[in-house]
Parts: structure tokens; sequence; C-alpha cells
């Protein structure tokens, strides 16, 4: 009986730990869950399959960019570039948009906070065209796209 205080302190802190940890778990899925709803609706058929150029302005941060590799330097391509050439292709008169099928598959998506990072694979025509890492940020008003690197299959 002299224990009694502590295993009820203990069952107490562990209840606790536990509640505190399925709590952050449920938020971390909402979290995840948002973000790839960004990502499916701005990126993967905004850029896409849908050519969506308004789609992809709403889910990018105006300051996104795509970074590569140029020798020694870094080339940026910004979303304003990006989202004009989408709309440009859709209008189009020889654009096919039955041709445009993209399949894609998350890799991974890791949330922490207001910041996440996603794999994202992206296929064409049954082959593994894209590996692309997107960084995403979450400001007052949800979840933006803020750059981009990627390697090219």
């Amino acid at each position: 009986m002299k224990n009694k205080p502590f295993f009820l302190a203990a069952a107490l802190l562990l209840f606790v730990g536990l509640f505190a940890f399925t709590s952050f778990e449920n938020k971390n899925a909402e979290a995840e869950k948002e973000v790839k709803e960004l990502i499916l609706k701005s990126y993967v058929n905004g850029a896409f399959n849908a050519l969506n150029p308004d789609a992809m302005r709403s889910g990018f941060h105006p300051d996104f960019a795509i970074f590569s590799a140029d020798g020694e330097n870094i080339r940026k391509y910004p979303i304003a570039t990006w989202a004009d050439g989408v709309e440009k292709r859709k209008n189009d008169p020889e654009f096919d948009p039955a041709a445009n099928k993209w399949e894609h598959k998350f890799a991974s998506v890791d949330v922490t906070g207001g910041s996440a990072a996603v794999k994202i694979e992206l296929f064409h025509e049954g082959k593994h065209v894209y590996t692309d890492y997107l960084s995403l940020l979450k400001f007052d008003s949800g979840w933006k796209i803020v750059a981009k690197v990627y390697h090219k299959h």
C-alpha cells in the first residue's frame, strides 16, 4: 500500500502522455491531409493533368520557384512564368488533353508544425518521369507550396 500514490501518479502521467500524443497525431494527420489535397489541386492537377493556372496561382506562394543546378549556379524558375506557360500550353490548338494524363504517388509527406516536405513521384504513360521534392509553409491563409527541386528520370 505504500506504493499506491506512486502507481497512481505514474498511471496519471501515462494517461496524460497518451492523450497528448494522440492529440498531436490527430493534428499531424489533419495537416498531412491538407497538404496532400493542396498538392493534388494545385500541383498534380493544376500544373499537369488539368493544366489549371488559376489553381497553381492559388496553391503556390508568389515567391515560389523551381530550383535546379546549372553548373555551379542555381537556376530559378518562378511560379508566374510556369503558370503563364501552362496557360499558353492549354490554349494551344494542337494540345491534346487526352494525352496529358499523369499518375502520381506520394512517396513521403513529412509535416512538422507549419512546415512540410513532400516527395512525390510522377508517371506518364506508365513511365516514371519525375521525382519532385516540394517544400510547403503554412501561412495565415493556409498551406502554400514555396519551393521545388526535382530529378527527371
